[in-house]
């Protein structure tokens, strides 16, 4: 299986709290429930995210959203909505040394030695390992060369606050474009491929 990441983010790169005003409130974040309005009313972007769950084999997560899609998402299961019916039907990974019991159906906690855990699942058969949202396990795994594909919902609006999907400081990577469409109301959707690091000039430009 291939680990793709998706994740929505603003045009400043902020990530947090996009679902509610108050599903993620860490830092002091008072802008909670960004992506919705606009979300709400972008059928093409819509259909987008229900074909990018439906064609997941598995779905990994960080142990905070975990329990937001866990909350929401796992009470779901007759609703007949094809991302309550992805996430409750295919097996569910988190990665996390403090979850001991999950309650949602087909989870399995990853603890130990993660990076060895997520490779073994890497090499079993299938199409895609889907991590959706879970910022700091997304840095972790960019941090450890484990993401096969990135795509990037990027929100026409500027937050100003908030947990931003990369740091300040981090590692480089150069990303090859794979696939790039933007909806009517003007969500930018980009996917990428890491490819190694990017090349710098090794001479002062001539004026």
């Amino acid at each position: 299986m291939k680990l793709t990441t998706i994740t929505n983010v603003s045009l400043d790169g902020v990530m947090q709290g996009l679902g509610g005003a108050d599903e993620d409130r860490r830092g002091g974040f008072e802008r909670g429930g960004w992506a919705l309005p606009l979300f709400g009313t972008d059928s093409e972007g819509a259909t987008f995210v229900k074909e990018v769950y439906q064609r997941a084999d598995a779905f990994l997560f960080g142990r905070r959203t975990y329990e937001i899609f866990a909350k929401y998402w796992g009470v779901m299961e007759d609703s007949g909505n094809p991302i309550a019916t992805a996430l409750n039907t295919r097996p569910k990974y988190v990665a996390s040394t403090t979850l001991a019991e999950p309650r949602w159906a087909n989870t399995t906690v990853l603890s130990g030695d993660v990076v060895a855990a997520i490779r073994e699942l890497k090499a079993k058969p299938g199409g895609e390992l889907q991590v959706h949202g879970s910022g700091n396990l997304v840095r972790w795994l960019f941090d450890n060369q484990l993401v096969d594909e990135i795509t990037l919902l990027i929100y026409p609006m500027v937050i100003g606050q908030g947990t931003r999907l990369f740091p300040d400081s981090g590692p480089d990577i150069a990303l090859d474009l794979v696939d790039s469409r933007v909806t009517p109301r003007g969500v930018t959707i980009q996917v990428y491929r890491p490819s190694g690091r990017p090349q710098y000039a090794t001479a002062n430009a001539t004026p």
